[in-house]
Formats: C-alpha cells, sequence, structure tokens
C-alpha cells in the first residue's frame, strides 16, 4: 500500500518503503525488518507533518505496542487536561454559553467605532470577520502543511540525494512539474512519497 498523507505513518528501510498505516503497523514492520538483518537504517514518518517519530522498540512486541498504547493515552489524557473550556455548571436564565472565551482585544478608536455599529455589536463582527479570514486562508494553509510536510520527509531521508537543494526551491515555488524532474533520479518510494506527500491532499 502506498503511502499518502491520509495515512498516518509510512515507514522505510533505508530508501525501500516497507508499511504504510497506523504508528503500530508501522512500529512492528520495522521491529520484524529489524530482526531479519534488513540493511536499514530505518525511519517512521508522520505523514501530517512529515518528521520522523522516534520508538523504544526494546522488549517484545507486545511490549512495543504496550508502550505506544501508553503513550497515546498519556497524550489523550494530557489533551484533556489541557481544555480551557469552563466545567459545567448549572445554568440560570438568560443566553447559553456556547463556549466563548472572553478576552482582551486592543483596537484604535475608529476601529471600535466601526464595530459599534455593525449589525450585533462589536462581538458578533469580530466572530464574522475572522470566520471570513479563515475561510479565505484555508486554501493557503493546506498548501503551506503540504509544502512543509514534503520538506521535513525529504530532509529526513533524502538530504543526500542529487539534486536535493533545487528540488527543495521547485517545491516551495510550487513547481510540481519542475520538482518531480529534479527527483527522477530519486529511488522510487522516496520519490512516490516526497510527490504524494507535497501535492495530494
Amino acid at each position: 500500500m502506498k503511502g499518502s498523507p491520509s495515512d498516518s505513518y509510512t515507514s522505510f528501510d533505508g530508501h525501500r518503503r516497507i508499511a504504510t498505516g497506523s504508528l503500530q503497523t508501522n512500529a512492528l514492520a520495522v521491529r520484524r525488518a529489524s530482526e531479519n538483518s534488513a540493511a536499514g537504517p530505518f525511519l517512521i514518518i508522520d505523514n501530517a507533518t512529515g518528521r520522523p517519530v522516534d520508538i523504544d522498540f526494546r522488549g517484545s512486541e507486545e511490549e512495543v505496542v504496550a508502550k505506544l498504547t501508553s503513550a497515546a493515552c498519556a497524550q489523550t489524557e494530557g489533551i484533556s487536561q489541557n481544555d480551557t473550556s469552563e466545567p459545567s455548571r448549572s445554568r440560570g436564565r438568560g443566553r447559553p454559553k456556547l463556549g466563548v472565551i472572553a478576552r482582551e482585544v486592543t483596537l484604535l478608536p475608529r476601529h471600535w467605532e466601526w464595530l459599534a455599529g455593525q449589525p450585533g455589536g462589536a462581538s458578533v463582527a469580530l466572530r464574522k470577520l475572522v470566520e471570513e479570514a479563515r475561510r479565505a486562508n484555508s486554501e493557503k494553509e493546506k498548501v503551506r502543511k503540504a509544502l512543509e510536510r514534503a520538506y521535513y520527509f525529504m530532509l529526513a531521508i533524502a538530504g543526500d540525494l542529487p539534486g536535493f537543494e533545487e528540488a527543495t526551491r521547485a517545491l516551495f515555488a510550487i513547481e510540481p512539474v519542475k520538482f518531480q524532474e529534479l527527483i527522477a533520479a530519486w529511488p522510487s518510494d522516496i520519490r512516490e512519497h516526497a510527490m504524494q506527500l507535497a501535492f495530494t491532499d
């Protein structure tokens, strides 16, 4: 199965792709490859970021999986504990809270005057402006993240391959045809994965 940004992780034995899927799937694939005297070095890539993932392979397969599960649970608990939303309370009359967070905003007087004249007042107008900006920039942000994940992947595994610097420039110039030409001599698994991370949703 070929890796793509929609898959969680992809692992490599040297320049050869050996697995794509969950972190557990890749961890076990790398562990088994290392036990079978594969050439290495081994690399597990987080396809969402393009960055390598460090895993403790000590112990049995069951112990490796248990450590991954434990780490995932700890991360989930950490996110839950850092949730800034207020604890649920019995609500009286009035408007529901809707998860709104109050913070200070500093604006010039003319900005406050303009906001005050908008339907619904300053808060409603600011929320609308933020949502419009998010929608307008969402495609640019998606492209930026794709280019970054491809770059971090290339940096981790292809930094010593021919044409790396030129390929990096073509990548950030968003020139997929030129990029593909510059990496044409790279090992096929590296070439295909870099293209998928950079130019596939």
